[in-house]
């Protein structure tokens, strides 16, 4: 069976949205060198309707030297969405033809590396509260972002996570990764 893994980037106080501003000064080496590991294992990425338009207009044509975008590019990709259709045209992008969790459990049980959410507070959402997600890294950095989406919600149902593995960095982040129990 594939594992399916989500990471995000987290602020003290609980945002995950919009990393892009408030992450930039404490990105560190360390926290490169945990996504690299983690990139190395990932063979098929899952992204939700927004997160697939953004990336799809930003990573084709970044450098080809980027480290992420020489990862994300090729990768196999998986969009949920309701309102795509037809064919994608980020290579090597496909709609999920079945509804989301049924998909995914599909290809959970098939043959292959570790499966990835990106780019989605939803999707990793849905797939934590089905249990579904094996595993959840949560990159927390030391700001209070004030405003944006958290991933947890008030009224959420109760869900245990058994931490696997802690690190701090040199610019003191935290990368928190859990074992989500069943």
């Amino acid at each position: 069976m594939r594992k399916l893994t989500a990471g995000l980037f987290y602020s003290v106080d609980g945002v995950v949205e919009s990393p892009n501003l408030w992450q930039f000064d404490s990105f560190d080496d360390e926290l490169g060198a945990g996504m690299e590991q983690m990139m190395a294992r990932v063979e098929t990425g899952l992204l939700g309707r927004v997160g697939y338009e953004q990336w799809a207009g930003y990573w084709p044509g970044a450098a080809a030297d980027a480290d992420f975008g020489a990862f994300i590019n090729p990768l196999q990709k998986f969009v949920a969405s309701r309102t795509l259709s037809g064919e994608l045209e980020w290579q090597n992008s496909r709609l999920m033809d079945a509804p989301l969790e049924e998909f995914v459990a599909t290809l959970k049980n098939g043959d292959g590396g570790e499966i990835a959410v990106f780019a989605s507070i939803s999707l990793t959402r849905q797939l934590l509260f089905a249990g579904l997600l094996d595993s959840l890294m949560l990159m927390v950095h030391p700001v209070v972002a004030g405003s944006g989406r958290r991933l947890f919600e008030d009224g959420d149902p109760v869900r245990r996570l058994e931490l696997q593995d802690s690190q701090r960095t040199s610019k003191g982040n935290m990368i928190l990764s859990y074992g989500v129990r069943p």
